[in-house]
Formats: C-alpha cells, structure tokens, sequence
C-alpha cells in the first residue's frame, strides 16, 4: 500500500459527541468534516413570584459533511428531559433554528432541506428526540479568483416561552457554538469539475486548524523525518542552520504553517534548504545518492526556509535543514500531500495546520 495520510472522520454519534464534549467543552472535533457543540437549557417555573418547580433538556448538535460535498448535515439532538416540583413544561414550546447571521463576502445565499420541525413542545420533542437540517451553498458565490471561497456563521438558537398561567425566571433560551462552514472551488482538490457538474463543484469543510500526525517509531515509513522534526520541536538550538532565537511553527493552532501551491515558491524553499545542508555537511552530504536534504517547515508552506526572502520581517533561519534516508524523506513527503488533499487544505493565510509527533 501507498504511504497516506489517514481518511478523515465523516460521521460522529451522539455518544462519541456526548463523550468528545464531556462536562464542560462547548465544542467537539473528530475531525473537518465531523463536530459537534452541545448546550444545557435549564427553566425555573414561578408562580405568585415564588418558584415551584425546575426543568431542564439538553441539546447537542453534530454537523457532518460528505465526501466532496456542498451541503452541511447537521443533526440535532434534544435528550435528558427533566422536571422538578411543580412546572408546566409539558406544554412549554421550544423552537428550533438554524441562523446564518453573516457570511464572507455578504449576500451569499443557501438552500435549506431536512426535517427541522420549528416549534414542538416539551413532550413532542422528547418524543422526537432528533431531526436535521441542510444548508447548501452553491459555487460561484466566494470571493474572488480561482479558489472561490466563502465562509459563514452557522448558530443553532433554542428559544422557549411559558405556556398561559406560567412565568419563567432567567434566559428563556440560548445559541450554541458552531465552528464557521467553509465552502471553496478550488482546482488542486478534488471534485474541481463537480464531475462535470458545475454546480456541485468543490466541497464544504468547518474552518478548523488540522493536525498531521507522524510517527517517530520504529517502523514507521516517515521515522527518520518525524525525528528531524522532533528535534526542531523540541531542542531548535542544536538544528542547522543555528539561530539563537530558533523557534519554528506548526506546533500550536495560534502559530500554524500555511500550505502554497506556488511551484516557484515550494522550489525557492527547497533551495534554500539545500544550501544549508551543503552548508553543514559539505557537497556530498546525499551520501552517493541514500539521503535527501529534509526541512522543516516543509517546503510546500508559506513558512519554508525561504520565508524571509519573501517578508524581510521572517525571521532569518528559523527553519530546520538535516539529510535523511532518501525512503524517509520521500514517505514522509507522500503523506504530507495526501494529507492537504484529504483535508482539503488550501493555499494561503485563510488556513492552517499543525503537527504532531508521536514517539
């Protein structure tokens, strides 16, 4: 078999969202295809200004997307329905949307479906328990250029109101978290034709930084390369070329790495590497063709050893170059594309990834 980076997740239950949000997360992710965000709404019930009785449900929502797909499922969860004392919860209404407040650029416009039924009571949606709701969005609504991307805010809203006779005190009611849906047309991913369907080209993801996961253990294709970035990772001062103020990225979401399909760019970056390894272990450092010049951050970023050509205020050298068996480097280069393209990572400042070693 090919060396490849893992599929992702598409599909979550509602124990692994349960489980994945615990007590006290406001969101869950398997992955950029699959999350899920969840909410308690708990109601106090007065009556003669005194309170006589409490309810509560919970709420969880798991938004999931198809392979190269457009459209967004989103699956809504109300369970562990309770009451205490005296209330009117039974007959209470509950409504159910799905808002789209903003979206970037403006104006976008989406196609809703599902069974997202508005507004039930209490006792409906405890018998109900679970529906859906799609958004679509169709291309050609993005940005401008060939990547044609589009990004909104997609907030499940929960409201109530006290049936007659019956007051609440407190919030009657609340949004939950969703991470932002993504949808791009562009031609280096897959489904760039829709098949040679134009209307459902391109695909959807939730805006989220992914981690590209490689091993540095015995066996594993990539070792050779996952140790090279451990020690950028974790000792940068002994990584060539020195600099004292060495510290690389991609190890935490707030400082990424950035994918560029630009070929001049990813080979700018490689030289740029290459010269540090012949720097530092003479001309012959390939040892008659069994090691290649490896660099961390990888060469197809934005953040590659050439980074400081492009933006005098990069630091200079904050990079790792080191030769490594040819295998390992090539390996571990095949999982790094197959990686982009599986989460669907696109080219510039609008996204990002992390990376994790494990030993």
């Amino acid at each position: 078999m090919a060396t490849t980076a893992p599929e992702p997740a598409r599909t979550m239950t509602l124990d692994e969202c349960k489980k994945g949000l615990g007590s006290s997360k406001a969101f869950y992710v398997k992955s950029r295809f699959a999350v899920c965000n969840g909410a308690s709404f708990l109601q106090t019930w007065v009556r003669n200004n005194q309170p006589v009785g409490e309810s509560m449900f919970n709420v969880r929502v798991v938004g999931t997307i198809a392979k190269n797909s457009r459209t967004i499922d989103f699956q809504y969860y109300f369970t562990d329905f309770v009451t205490t004392g005296t209330t009117g919860a039974a007959t209470m209404p509950i409504t159910t949307k799905g808002n789209i407040p903003q979206s970037w650029p403006a104006g976008a416009r989406y196609t809703r479906g599902g069974n997202k039924p508005g507004t039930k009571t209490f006792t409906e949606l405890q018998a109900l328990r679970t529906f859906h709701e799609t958004v679509h969005a169709q291309p050609g609504q993005g940005s401008t250029g060939a990547t044609d991307l589009l990004f909104a805010v997609y907030e499940p809203a929960i409201s109530y109101t006290p049936p007659a006779g019956w007051a609440l005190s407190g919030a009657q009611g609340g949004k939950l978290f969703m991470l932002a849906p993504r949808w791009e047309t562009a031609k280096y991913l897959a489904n760039s034709t829709g098949g040679g369907n134009p209307d459902k080209k391109g695909a959807a993801t939730f805006s989220y930084v992914p981690t590209l996961t490689l091993s540095a253990k015995e066996g594993a294709d990539e070792r050779a390369e996952a140790q090279h970035i451990r020690q950028a990772f974790l000792v940068p001062q002994d990584t060539k070329p020195y600099m004292s103020a060495k510290n690389v990225p991609g190890q935490k979401a707030d400082v990424p790495l950035h994918r560029t399909v630009s070929a001049a760019r990813n080979e700018d970056n490689r030289a740029a590497a290459v010269k540090q390894c012949k720097r530092y272990w003479g001309a012959n450092y390939t040892a008659n063709g069994t090691k290649e010049c490896d660099e961390y951050p990888f060469a197809s970023t934005y953040e590659g050893a050439a980074e400081h050509d492009y933006d005098e205020e990069a630091k200079k050298f904050n990079f790792s170059a080191k030769p490594i068996a040819k295998d390992d480097n090539r390996k571990g280069g095949l999982i790094l594309k197959s990686f982009y393209a599986k989460n669907r990572l696109i080219d510039g400042y609008n996204d990002g990834f992390i990376v994790k070693i494990v030993a």
